[in-house]
């Protein structure tokens, strides 16, 4: 239990794409508000120290004209208060002094030091470029310009003027905390809206999820609607209902996989059953017990291929067989799969044909079965007093291996179905055979691990339609583990 509650508390909390995504947008909206307001910012600051600078260069430059024509030096020191009363801001400084004296109107009300400024000469004109700023000791950006001007009189005079930006520090502050707010309320508003926005959006997302929790392996019938999918979420849910045909059709193959193996289990077990039972009703002498011994070896023997054929086939499909490739001289291997087969065919009367001449890149074992069952089916099926052929034929990138037989004509609708588990085309032929109808899934099975394909083709030979020409092809890449051609991916997939 301490186990478990340790595992759950360290696991990761599964976060909501809906809640993310708001919550992103929702920063994204905050960087962007933020970036706004620090330009505007930036820009009302700008614009107001040159507001600033603009006033105090037109005021310095109307005390040099006021004093050049009407004031005299002791008229400025008779009327110290006048100048103050101009200035309108009882935080600036203007200060009237000669060149190395005392100032003679000294308008100081913060104290603030003077600075060490170059004043602009009487002859220049004042501009906002010799405006300088500073930092003054209460943390208040100050603006400073100074300048040459003559009274009336003749006398030399210097005009130092300073504006202290008390208001426009004061708005400023005032403007930061109104992007601080705008920037908090912008992020919240648009996370909750981007929330509601999204789960309104991503609604028929939920509601395909709903669908696909109600298919069940019984209601494997089911799809998921697209007719009322947003198109971004037509082609999911098109490619979810083509896995649902897929795991359908596996489903139901499989099924009837099953279906089939308990069939062909059953008829031999109800043999041994049926033998066994029969044996013992009474005492029987040793020669019965005998046959029924060696009847019983026979159903054996016959669920163990059986058994044997399952699983080559299960290997097959998780590709777990490893391959041995090697070189195979086709005539040779064409006259010992002929040789063997020779003696069950000279039974129904059958010639057996072959002619082949090149190699084929192969697992040798491999090979000699796919081509051994293929010429079983074919002696098994072929009529009578006709001839099996085996031939190759050679491509540049292939090589092909045909089995041909005389036999019961095959609809184009069932050929695709021979390589299928447990299909037989003839059921009368194979009823009293020890066929399990597993020999070409096999060989489909074979030529899958190869990379190539196995096929299969009627021609009709009568013109009734009694008997026709059928041929199987293998098909064996030049290069040991080439692509799989489109005809043995659709067969591996089917298998």
């Amino acid at each position: 239990m301490r186990r478990k509650r340790s595992r759950s508390l360290t696991r990761p909390l599964t976060r909501s794409l809906t809640l993310r995504t708001a919550v992103l947008f929702a920063l994204l909206a905050a960087v962007v508000v933020s970036v706004v307001g620090l330009y505007l910012y930036m820009s009302m600051e700008t614009n107001m120290i040159a507001r600033s600078d603009v006033g105090l260069v037109g005021r310095v430059d109307r005390y040099r004209s006021l004093m050049q024509q009407t004031l005299r030096l002791d008229d400025i020191r008779a009327r110290p208060q006048l100048f103050e009363n101009m200035l309108g801001n009882e935080q600036d400084i203007l200060v009237f002094r000669q060149p190395g004296q005392a100032p003679l109107v000294n308008v100081n009300p913060g104290k603030l030091a003077l600075p060490d400024l170059a004043p602009v000469p009487l002859r220049d004109e004042l501009t906002t470029a010799a405006v300088h700023g500073q930092q003054s000791e209460l943390g208040v950006p100050v603006r400073w310009v100074a300048a040459m001007t003559g009274t009336a009189d003749g006398a030399a005079l210097e005009v130092m003027a300073g504006h202290v930006m008390l208001g426009e520090t004061r708005m400023l502050r005032q403007y930061r905390a109104q992007i601080a707010l705008s920037v908090l309320v912008a992020f919240l508003s648009i996370a909750v809206l981007g929330y509601v926005a999204l789960r309104r959006g991503l609604r028929p997302l939920r509601n395909l999820a709903v669908q696909a929790a109600g298919i069940t392996p019984g209601s494997l019938d089911r799809r998921l609607s697209i007719r009322d999918t947003p198109h971004e979420l037509r082609e999911v849910t098109a490619s979810f209902n083509e896995m649902l045909d897929r795991l359908a059709d596996g489903y139901e193959r499989l099924a009837q996989f099953s279906a089939d193996l308990a069939h062909e289990i059953r008829t031999p077990i109800g043999a041994l059953l049926g033998n066994c039972q029969v044996a013992l009703c009474q005492r029987r002498s040793p020669e019965e017990y005998e046959v029924v011994l060696a009847s019983s070896v026979e159903e054996l023997e016959r669920i163990a291929r059986l058994v044997e054929n399952i699983l080559f086939l299960a290997r097959a499909d998780n590709a777990q067989s490893a391959l041995d490739y090697a070189p195979l001289d086709m005539s040779v291997e064409f006259e010992r799969i002929t040789e063997y087969f020779e003696g069950l065919a000279e039974e129904r009367g059958i010639r057996l044909a072959s002619r082949a001449q090149g190699r084929v890149q192969a697992d040798p074992i491999l090979f000699r079965r796919a081509l051994g069952n293929l010429v079983a089916n074919a002696v098994r099926y072929a009529d009578a007093d006709s001839v099996v052929t085996l031939s190759a034929q050679e491509g540049p990138d292939f090589v092909m291996v045909h089995v041909e037989n005389v036999g019961p004509y095959i609809e184009s609708e069932r050929l695709h179905k021979l390589f299928d588990r447990f299909y037989r085309a003839d059921v009368s032929r194979s009823a009293d055979s020890d066929a399990s109808g597993l020999g070409l899934s096999i060989v489909r099975a074979i030529m899958v691990l190869h990379g190539g394909s196995a096929t299969a083709e009627c021609m009709d030979g009568a013109g009734d339609g009694a008997s026709g020409r059928v041929r199987f092809t293998l098909t064996y890449p030049r290069e040991p583990g080439g692509l799989l051609s489109a005809a043995g991916l659709g067969a591996a997939r089917g298998s």
